[in-house]
C-alpha cells in the first residue's frame, strides 16, 4: 500500500534530497494521517454514542487531537520548501526540525497526562469493565495505528525526516496506551484484578521516553552535530582524488535542513604549484560536490611542503610520536622554521572530544618530551584542536 500510494503522488521518488520531492513525501504523509484519523473520529464517535459510551467518545477526540500531528508535520513541511530569501539565505529547512520538535512535545503531554492519570488510578482504583464491541473498536485503531506508524517510519526513513519519524513514533504511543486499555480490561474481566493503574504508569514511561528521543533527537541538528563518518569519508575522498590534492582536514557540515547543508574543508597543496590551476582545481571540486552531493562546499587552501627532505622527516618523526602516545590524535599544517639554536617544529594537533584538559595537557608534555630525547634543539609550537567528526 506505501509504495502504491508513492506512485500515485510523488513524482520522482527516487530523488529523496530535491526539496520539491521531500515536500510530496511530507504532503502525502500528512494527508494520509489526518485522513486515517478523521475515519477513526467518526466511526468511535457513532459507535460512542450508539452504545452512549463516555469513554469511547473520548477516543474518538482523542483520534481528532492526534490529526494534529499530522497537520503539524504538513505545516513544517510546506514552510520548508520555501526558498532562500534575504533574511535566511540558507533557505528554510530547518521548519522540519522544529515541526519534529512540536510533535515530540505534545507525545510528551500525553505520556504525561497519563502518568498523572494512571497514578491516580493505582491510588483510587476504578473497574474496568470488559464490552467486546468496545474492544473491537480499540482493536481497529490498533490495527490502524500500526499501519500509520509502519507507514511513517518508511517514508521518514527513505527520506530522513524528523517530523515523519516523530510522527511514527506519536503513532506507537496511541498504541502502548490502547493495546493497554484492552489488556487491563481482559485481565480485570477473568482475574478480578485492577492492573490498569499500573500498565499504564508502564506505557507513559515508554511514551514519554519516545517523546525525550524524538525532542533530543532533533535538537542536535539545530545546535549542530559532529560530521557523520560515512558523510566525511565519502567528501574527503572525493577532494584528495583531484589531481593537486595531496591531502585534507578540518571538514565541517553546517545543516540548514536535511535538504540544505553546507561545508568547509582545508584541502592540502603542494607549496610550490601553480596557484591559478590550484585554484582552478578547487572550483572544480565545490562545483561536482553540489551537483554530485547536493552540498555547498567551501574550500580553503593550504600550500604545504612536499619536497623538501628535511621538513618530510620531521613531520614523520612527529607523527610516529604521537601515533605511539594517542592513536587517536592527528597533525595538520606542519612547518619546520629553522634557527642557529632552537629548530621549531609548529603544527596544529587533533585530539578526541573525550580529552579533558588534564589529558591535553598530559599528551602535550609526552609529546614535548619524546621529541627532545631526538634532539635537545627542537621546540614544538602546537594549536591543539578537536575533531569535527562524530567519535566512534
Amino acid at each position: 500500500m506505501t509504495n502504491l500510494l508513492v506512485k500515485l503522488f510523488v513524482k520522482n521518488p527516487d530523488m529523496v534530497d530535491n526539496q520539491k520531492v521531500r515536500s510530496s513525501y511530507g504532503i502525502l504523509a500528512s494527508i494520509v494521517g489526518v485522513i486515517c484519523n478523521v475515519i477513526l473520529f467518526g466511526i468511535k464517535l457513532v459507535i460512542g454514542i450508539f452504545i452512549n459510551s463516555i469513554s469511547v467518545m473520548a477516543d474518538a477526540f482523542n483520534n481528532l487531537s492526534d490529526a494534529a500531528s499530522s497537520i503539524i508535520s504538513f505545516i513544517g513541511v510546506k514552510l520548508a520548501e520555501k526558498p532562500a530569501d534575504k533574511e535566511h539565505p540558507f533557505g528554510h529547512g530547518r521548519f522540519e526540525y522544529i515541526a519534529a520538535l512540536a510533535v515530540a512535545f505534545l507525545i510528551l503531554q500525553v505520556g504525561f497526562t497519563l502518568f498523572k492519570n494512571s497514578f491516580t488510578k493505582i491510588l483510587e482504583p476504578e473497574p474496568v469493565v470488559f464490552q467486546p464491541i468496545l474492544t473491537g473498536v480499540l482493536l481497529i485503531s490498533i490495527l490502524v495505528k500500526v499501519w500509520l506508524m509502519l507507514f511513517n517510519r518508511k517514508l521518514g526513513n527513505r527520506i530522513n525526516s524528523a517530523v515523519m519519524k516523530a510522527t511514527a513514533a506519536d503513532s506507537m504511543g496511541d498504541i502502548l496506551v490502547t493495546s493497554s486499555t484492552i489488556v487491563s480490561a481482559v485481565v480485570t474481566a477473568v482475574t478480578g484484578l485492577q492492573i490498569d493503574g499500573y500498565i499504564g504508569l508502564v506505557v507513559s514511561i515508554f511514551v514519554m521516553f519516545a517523546g525525550f528521543q524524538i525532542a533530543k533527537d532533533t535538537f542536535e541538528p539545530l545546535l549542530g552535530q559532529a560530521v557523520d563518518r560515512k558523510m566525511y569519508e565519502i567528501i574527503t575522498e572525493m577532494v584528495e582524488s583531484y589531481q593537486g590534492i595531496v591531502g585534507s582536514h578540518d571538514l565541517i557540515i553546517h545543516n540548514y535542513g536535511p535538504a540544505h547543508r553546507m561545508a568547509t574543508i582545508h584541502a592540502e597543496v603542494p607549496n610550490d604549484i601553480d596557484f591559478e590551476r590550484a585554484h582552478e582545481t578547487i572550483d572544480q571540486i565545490e562545483r561536482d560536490v553540489l551537483e554530485k552531493l547536493d552540498i555547498f562546499l567551501v574550500i580553503h587552501m593550504d600550500p604545504i611542503e612536499v619536497n623538501n627532505q628535511t621538513v618530510l622527516e620531521k613531520k614523520d618523526m612527529i607523527m610516529d610520536i604521537i601515533s605511539k602516545l594517542e592513536p587517536k590524535a592527528s597533525i595538520h599544517d606542519f612547518r619546520l622554521v629553522n634557527g642557529e639554536f632552537h629548530i621549531n617544529l609548529i603544527f596544529d594537533l587533533v585530539v578526541p572530544f573525550s580529552y579533558s584538559k588534564t589529558d591535553e595537557q598530559h599528551l602535550l608534555s609526552n609529546i614535548v618530551d619524546e621529541v627532545r630525547k631526538r634532539d635537545s634543539r627542537y621546540q614544538c609550537i602546537i594549536t591543539l584542536e578537536n575533531s569535527y567528526i562524530a567519535e566512534e
